[in-house]
C-alpha cells in the first residue's frame, strides 16, 4: 500500500486526504500549526491518521507521495530533505487532477482571477453544464472530486499551486494579468513569479486554450521569448483583435474561428475596466465549451461579483460605503480607485508585501481626499502620499477607521476599504477585516 504524507491539515491537505483515502493509499496527514477541531472531526470521521503542532520526521519521510499545502514554501528544511530523499512533493491541484476526467477551466493572475473564476462557473452552470468550482476558492478540490462526479471544473490557482505540478493540464488555461507579487516567495526576482503563472500552461497541446490579456506587456513579452503549444486566445480593451475578445462601440466582441458573439458593454453586472477584461475571458472560456450566446448574454447581466471586492455596503447620509477588503496589492487597489468616480476616503494599510505605491500617485492625487491608515505599522503609505493628500489619519482597529472615515466624508463621497496590504497585522484574514468593516457602518 503506497503511503500518501500530506502536509499542512486545512482545507486543501483535509480534502487531499479523503481522496487519497478513497483512493486506497495509507494516509498521513501533518501540520506545524494547529489543525482546526472541524477539519480534525473529518479526519476521524474517516479514520485519517493525523498530527499537529510538529512534525515528526520520521512518519513524513517515509512517505512515497507528499501533497504540500501552497502556504509551505519550498525552501522549508523538511520540503528539502524530501526533495533530496527524491520523494514527489506535489500540490492539491496535481493529486485531484489524476483522478477525474473532468474537463479543467484553470485561471490564474495576479488580479481578477476569484471573479473570473465565479463568473465562468456561473455561466457553465447557468448554460447547464454539470460543472463544480475549487482550488483557491471555497470548497477543496481534491475532496469535489473525492464526492462528486462533475463533468467540468473552474479551478481558481495561485502561483504556490502551480509550483506544485507535474502533469496537470487544463483544456483551458486563462491568465488575467501579471503584477508583482508574493516576491518574498520567488526570491525577489519578478520573473521567478512570472514563470511560476506560465506554468498553467506548461502540459497543454495544441488541442488546449490559452486565453491572456494581450494589453499586459508582461504576459506579451513573455509569450514572445517562451512559446506555448496551445492555441492562443487574446482579449484587449486597447485594440481590435483577428480573434479573440476585444471592445468596439461600446460593444464587447467575441471572435473564434466559426462564430461572433457581440454584447453591449453597459448590460454588465460588473463595473470598472478590469471587470470588462474578466467578463471577456469567462465569455471566452464558455464559449469554447458551447454555451449559448443568449445564456452567456442573461448570465452575465445577473452576476452578483465576489464577495470582498468592491462590495458595495450601504449608503449612509449620501455617502456610499465600499468593501473591497480582497484587495491586497497595489494592482487591486489601482482598479479601485479607477473605478470610483466621487471623492474618496481612502482606508488603505496592513501587512506590506513589499508594496511600490508609485502607480497609484496620479490616482490618488486626482480621486483622494483623505487617506485613514489601519495597520501596526503604516510608515510606508504616510511616506508615499503624506504629501499628496489633504488629510491623513492613523488608526489601529476597524471601528475607529469607520468612524474618522464617517465624519471625514461628506455629501457625495466614496468611502472605500482597499487596503493594497495583507490583513494579518490586526484580522485573520481578508474576509475577517471586510467583515468587520461592514459591520462597523451597520454601528455607526
Amino acid at each position: 500500500m503506497k503511503r500518501l504524507v500530506v502536509l499542512g491539515g486545512g482545507e486543501s491537505g483535509v480534502g487531499t486526504a479523503i481522496l487519497g483515502k478513497k483512493q486506497g493509499y495509507e494516509v498521513f496527514v501533518s501540520d506545524k500549526g494547529k489543525i482546526k477541531d472541524a477539519y480534525k472531526e473529518v479526519l476521524k470521521h474517516f479514520e485519517i491518521d493525523w498530527e499537529d503542532q510538529q512534525h515528526t520526521e520520521a512518519q513524513v519521510l517515509n512517505a512515497d507521495l507528499v501533497m504540500k499545502s501552497p502556504g509551505i514554501p519550498d525552501k522549508v528544511a523538511l520540503v528539502e530533505t524530501l526533495h533530496q530523499k527524491g520523494v514527489p512533493v506535489i500540490s492539491e491541484i496535481e493529486f485531484a487532477s489524476r483522478y477525474t476526467d473532468a474537463t479543467l477551466i484553470g485561471i490564474t493572475g495576479s488580479n481578477g482571477k476569484t471573479t473570473t473564476t465565479m463568473l465562468t462557473h456561473h455561466l457553465l452552470q447557468n448554460g447547464g453544464l454539470h460543472v463544480g468550482m475549487a482550488g483557491n476558492i471555497g470548497d477543496s478540490y481534491a475532496k469535489m472530486v473525492a464526492e462528486n462526479d462533475f463533468d467540468f471544473y473552474v479551478l481558481e490557482i495561485s502561483s504556490f499551486q502551480l509550483d506544485g505540478i507535474e502533469k496537470f493540464r487544463p483544456h483551458i488555461a486563462i491568465l488575467t494579468n501579471i503584477t508583482p507579487d508574493h516576491l518574498d516567495r520567488y526570491e525577489y526576482r519578478f520573473e521567478n513569479y512570472i514563470a511560476s503563472k506560465f506554468r498553467i500552461a506548461e502540459n497543454q497541446t495544441e488541442e488546449d486554450f490559452f486565453i491572456y490579456d494581450s494589453d499586459d506587456p508582461v504576459i506579451v513579452d513573455w509569450l514572445e521569448s517562451h512559446p506555448i503549444k496551445s492555441k492562443l486566445l487574446p482579449f484587449s480593451i486597447q485594440k481590435e483583435l483577428e480573434e479573440g475578445a476585444f471592445i468596439k462601440n461600446d460593444k464587447i466582441i467575441l471572435k473564434l474561428t466559426n462564430e461572433t458573439l457581440e454584447m453591449k458593454t453597459d448590460t454588465l453586472a460588473l463595473e470598472g475596466k478590469h471587470n470588462v477584461k474578466n467578463t471577456m475571458a469567462a465569455m471566452t472560456a464558455a464559449k469554447l465549451v458551447s454555451i449559448r450566446k443568449e445564456s452567456i448574454r442573461e448570465s452575465i447581466a445577473n452576476f452578483q461579483g465576489a464577495p470582498h471586492r468592491l462590495e458595495k455596503v450601504l449608503k449612509i447620509g449620501h455617502v456610499q460605503y465600499i468593501n473591497d477588503s480582497k484587495a491586497t496589492n497595489v494592482n487591486s487597489v489601482f482598479y479601485a480607485l479607477d473605478s470610483v468616480k466621487t471623492p474618496i476616503v481612502w482606508i488603505a494599510g496592513g501587512q506590506d508585501k513589499g508594496n511600490d505605491y508609485k502607480e497609484l500617485m496620479p490616482l490618488v492625487r486626482e480621486k483622494v481626499k483623505a487617506i485613514v491608515c489601519l495597520g501596526l505599522d503604516n510608515e510606508k503609505l504616510k511616506y508615499a502620499f503624506g504629501n499628496v493628500v489633504d488629510l491623513m489619519v492613523e488608526t489601529f482597529a476597524m471601528e475607529e477607521a469607520v468612524k474618522v472615515a464617517y465624519k471625514i466624508a461628506e455629501r457625495g463621497d466614496t468611502v472605500l476599504l482597499s487596503p493594497a496590504c495583507a490583513s494579518f497585522d490586526l484580522f485573520e484574514n481578508y474576509e475577517d477585516r471586510g467583515n468587520q468593516f461592514k459591520n462597523a457602518i451597520k454601528n455607526l
